[in-house]
């Protein structure tokens, strides 16, 4: 869920409007393969992996409810501790070393969306792995939970806060811009810029303190610019993406256990599915005056 990759389709039609219609329970999901998993800017695995997500969306009145679950699975065996970063801890190809569950609610309030929601992080692997330095074992399982408002104009601003109840005990900040630009009937050219800040995620002060952390210090962590070319055919989309990731913080300049960037890069692709459940709804076309 990138945890969360943000969509933004636009339909632009040209002498007639289309009245409102219900929303339709919606199953998808998104198969990536990426050449790093980087979260909140954070490189946690510095080889290809594999993240595979289902999401089920139901409405409800004007709302809409979504459960889902993303994981990242390590594609290959990490066997140079000085310059290899796994969450896994390496052991194995094919490695599940993340499954993260979620539930969300979002309804419009005019121009605005409004999301709340529930996120879990689940580590299945063990302190046996041979690479410790990015493993992430059951001690890091932890919850958050999140809130976003999002804006129907120009540039689709999105400010969204993270609050981990559990581990952490501290705020995530995002604050996001993307735009959409149409070469073609079936193919579109996505820009997005996301800045990030920490408000009490960063290393806790007492050293006796039980809390974990996610930054070194708070305040700005890093500036993350993507750019997708998504390509439509039907119900599927495939999108080649590249981020460019400006660190801030200690741990978003990472990119070995020895070696650390101002400016890393990374991307892949993903492909998308989606099927909306039970009857098509009608819609009626009026005619602008």
């Amino acid at each position: 869920m990138q945890r969360a990759n943000v969509v933004v389709l636009g339909f632009l039609l040209s002498g007639t409007t289309v009245a409102p219609v219900q929303a339709q329970t919606e199953f998808g999901t998104d198969l990536a393969v990426l050449s790093s998993y980087v979260w909140r800017g954070v490189t946690f695995t510095n080889k290809p992996v594999f993240e595979p997500a289902l999401y089920l969306s139901i409405p409800a009145g004007n709302a809409s409810v979504t459960i889902g679950g993303w994981a990242n699975i390590d594609l290959g065996a990490y066997d140079d501790l000085t310059n290899d970063l796994s969450e896994s801890g390496g052991s194995s190809g094919f490695n599940l070393s993340e499954f993260d569950p979620y539930a969300e609610v979002s309804f419009p309030v005019g121009k605005a969306t409004l999301t709340g929601g529930v996120l879990g992080y689940i580590y299945p692997n063990d302190e046996s792995a041979p690479n410790d330095f990015r493993l992430m074992t059951s001690n890091a399982n932890t919850v958050e939970m999140y809130g976003k408002l999002g804006l129907d104009t120009p540039l689709s601003p999105q400010l969204s806060v993270y609050y981990d109840v559990d581990n952490v005990k501290g705020a995530y900040i995002e604050a996001a811009l993307t735009h959409s630009l149409a070469a073609s009937e079936n193919v579109s050219i996505d820009l997005g810029a996301t800045a990030a800040f920490s408000a009490g995620q960063a290393v806790p002060d007492d050293p006796l303190s039980d809390e974990s952390s996610n930054f070194d210090k708070d305040g700005f962590t890093h500036l993350d610019l993507s750019v997708g070319v998504p390509v439509a055919s039907g119900a599927i989309s495939i999108t080649p993406v590249l981020h460019v990731v400006v660190g801030g913080d200690a741990r978003t300049k990472v990119t070995s256990p020895t070696d650390t960037k101002d400016v890393k890069l990374w991307g892949g692709f993903t492909l998308s599915w989606s099927k909306a459940l039970g009857p098509q709804p009608e819609s009626t076309e009026v005619d602008k005056p």
